[in-house]
């Protein structure tokens, strides 16, 4: 597992790599592009992050209205959520990014939490976000649970550095992200988990080549 974890750190220097081990669920491993969160005091920093494609050497990068919209979609989504609970609110012009194998849109944005609003205010804001549970949240949420038909376990939910002052309102220099391209080793069975985001115009099977190229992330490490 040790040189899995290094393999994992040395293919993948842009994303957040972890290993955990808890003796109830198991040995985990992922290499996230996406943070949820930076904090230090009650200065933040997250980001959109959707749409994918493969990257392929000398050819030339356009995106699709699809991967567009459903960028538009999460970055509308966070600059709402946080219009209440927090000021000073920037975001900056999406750009491209590379995660391994494949490119992303991502867009930053960038706050200051109100005195009056908390850091659990702040997460429960932005988590879960579209790109991993759908709009509107709850409606789609509650879509998901009910037809979904596989448990997620771990994969989506967030994960990361919590460091708190003496008060649990005051935040040192603190780190989150969104479980995304990670696995689950138990009883010597290794479980991938991978997704994509749907919309009105999503191709079914351009979504499960998109599944498929997320897939090997983990298992070029394997």
């Amino acid at each position: 597992m040790v040189e899995l974890y290094k393999k994992l750190l040395s293919s993948y220097k842009n994303a957040f790599v972890y290993v955990w081990f808890h003796p109830m669920v198991g040995l985990w491993l992922g290499a996230t592009p996406e943070t949820l969160l930076n904090i230090e005091g009650t200065s933040f920093k997250t980001m959109s992050l959707a749409g994918t494609q493969v990257d392929v050497q000398n050819k030339p990068l356009i995106w699709k209205s699809k991967e567009l919209e459903e960028q538009q979609l999460v970055t509308n989504f966070i600059e709402n959520q946080l219009v209440d609970i927090a000021g000073n609110l920037n975001t900056d012009k999406t750009e491209t990014v590379k995660a391994g194998n494949l490119l992303h849109l991502r867009t930053k944005v960038s706050g200051d939490l109100n005195n009056s609003s908390s850091l659990e205010e702040l997460i429960r804001a932005l988590h879960p976000t579209p790109a991993v549970c759908g709009l509107p949240r709850e409606l789609a949420r509650t879509f998901l649970f009910e037809n979904e038909n596989y448990d997620r376990s771990f994969y989506t939910g967030f994960l990361g550095e919590l460091n708190l002052q003496d008060s649990k309102d005051t935040v040192k220099s603190s780190a989150l992200f969104v479980n995304l391209r990670c696995m689950r080793i138990q009883n010597n069975k290794a479980t991938i988990f991978v997704g994509g985001g749907i919309t009105k115009d999503s191709n079914a099977s351009n979504e499960w080549e998109e599944t498929v190229s997320k897939a090997k992330t983990m298992k070029r490490m394997l």
